[in-house]
Parts: C-alpha cells; sequence; structure tokens
C-alpha cells in the first residue's frame, strides 16, 4: 500500500478534525493534511484522544500543495451524478473498490474529504485523478465527516482480525482422554463408548476450542467427578497436560 494521506479541506468543526484523527490511527493512519483548518483547540485534543499525536502532527498546507506532490488524488463526494454525460463525477469507486485500484500504486495519494457542509467544490473534484463515494441510503446520503473518513480508513487498512490462540492437539487429546474417564465415571454404556467419543470429537472440533475453554471444560468435568465420588479425583489425576490442578473448589466461567 502507498503512502496516504488523509486530506481534511477547510473542515469547520475541530470535534470532527479530532476524531478523524482518531479513526485514523485506529486503522494505522498517521498522515493527516489540513487545508484552511477551524482554530483547534480543547475540544479537537479531547475527541482525538490517545491520537493525539496524529492530531498535533498534522500538516497544515493549501490545496495546491497536495496537488502538486500528489502522485494520485482521490476525491470523496456523498452525491454522484447518476448520467455519463457529467464527466465529472463519473465513474466513481467505493472505498473497497478504491483499495483494490490503489494497492499497488507507487507515490503519494491524497484523499480529499470536504466541507461538512457542502463538501468539495466543482474545480476540487474536477482536478481529482478518482472520485470515491460510500454508499448510503438515498434518504440521509451524507455521513458526518469523521465517519466518513473511518469508512475509507477501515477498507485501505485491510487489518486482520486479532488472533486468538485455538486448543493444541495436544490439549485436545488430554481433554478427550478426560471425557473418556468422565463416561466410565458416570457409567456410561459400553456398547456406545466409541460412537459417543466420535460425536463428541467432531462437536469439539468443529467449536475450535480455546485453551481457556478447553480449561473450563476440565473444570466442568472435575466438579462433575467431585459430586459424583470425591475419590474419583485422586484415581483419575493424571501427571500430563494443563488440566491437572485437582483443587474441587476450581471456579468455572
Amino acid at each position: 500500500m502507498p503512502e496516504i494521506d488523509i486530506v481534511l479541506v477547510a473542515p469547520l468543526y475541530e470535534g470532527n478534525v479530532g476524531f478523524a484523527a482518531r479513526v485514523m490511527k485506529n486503522f494505522g493512519f498517521s498522515r493527516l493534511v489540513l487545508i484552511d483548518p477551524c482554530k483547534l483547540g480543547n475540544e479537537a485534543d479531547g475527541r482525538a484522544s490517545h491520537a493525539y499525536d496524529v492530531l498535533h502532527h498534522a500538516e497544515v498546507c493549501t490545496i495546491e500543495d497536495v496537488f502538486a506532490r500528489s502522485t494520485l488524488v482521490i476525491a470523496t463526494t456523498g452525491l454522484v451524478s447518476k448520467s455519463v454525460c457529467h464527466s465529472m463525477r463519473m465513474p466513481f469507486y467505493s472505498p473497497k473498490e478504491l483499495r483494490e485500484r490503489i494497492q499497488d500504486a507507487d507515490g503519494r495519494i491524497s484523499i480529499l474529504f470536504g466541507r461538512e457542509n457542502w463538501g468539495l467544490n466543482n474545480e476540487e473534484v474536477r482536478r481529482s485523478d478518482m472520485i470515491c463515494t460510500i454508499p448510503a441510503s438515498a434518504e440521509y446520503p451524507i455521513l458526518n465527516l469523521s465517519h466518513a473518513v473511518g469508512i475509507v480508513c477501515y477498507e485501505l487498512s485491510n487489518l486482520p482480525l486479532p488472533s486468538i490462540a485455538v486448543a493444541s492437539p495436544q490439549d485436545m487429546s488430554y481433554l478427550y482422554r478426560h471425557i473418556d474417564r468422565y463416561l466410565d465415571a458416570i457409567g456410561h454404556p459400553a456398547f456406545k463408548r466409541a460412537n459417543t467419543l466420535i460425536l463428541i470429537r467432531r462437536v469439539l472440533g468443529r467449536a475450535q476450542l480455546t485453551v481457556r475453554e478447553a480449561s473450563i471444560l476440565h473444570g466442568l468435568l472435575r466438579r462433575s467427578e467431585w459430586h459424583i465420588d470425591p475419590a474419583l479425583l485422586d484415581r483419575n489425576k493424571q501427571p500430563e497436560g494443563p488440566d491437572h490442578d485437582t483443587n474441587s473448589t476450581e471456579k468455572t466461567d
């Protein structure tokens, strides 16, 4: 992904500038550019929250500076022409389509976001290389400035979901053996054992248990075993695996 400047053109409200900085940092962007901004003070700082650095490192320049130094300038607009005869606003792309078109681009890309009251003017749109619009309800298609920045940044960031450690094959092996012992404890019929264990493996395999979830199941089984016969905990104690805290008072979620 190339270098991307988020450019706010003549923003009217300092709170929106602060919120824009905040949502930029949420999605990994830091290059905030301000053109003829309103006065920024405590409200902007408060709205930016922990994106104080993005806000206070924002560059203030002119629209001419932006066009002169950018490899590609993208204008965002809430209103698009429905006629190909109006070439200034055709064609246009959604933020998701925008990512596909610029991800291999080189150089500096500037994305323009217009004034809260009437957006970008015709000259700013005309000089831009691409037009981006966010699909929205026809009843109220105009988004708040910071919301529009957030949607575009989200689509361009393509951040992965946070990873959660799932139980390892060894963890699951310990759990299945514990379940097998538990079936003995409750007198589960021997002739049903194989099919029961297969079904349990299929259900828990589809669930993709986390390490914590597997531990909780061990705890529930131990609690149940204690109620059946406290001596079972000693007889079934195993020297292996993560599930062998045999304290019968363990709490479970």
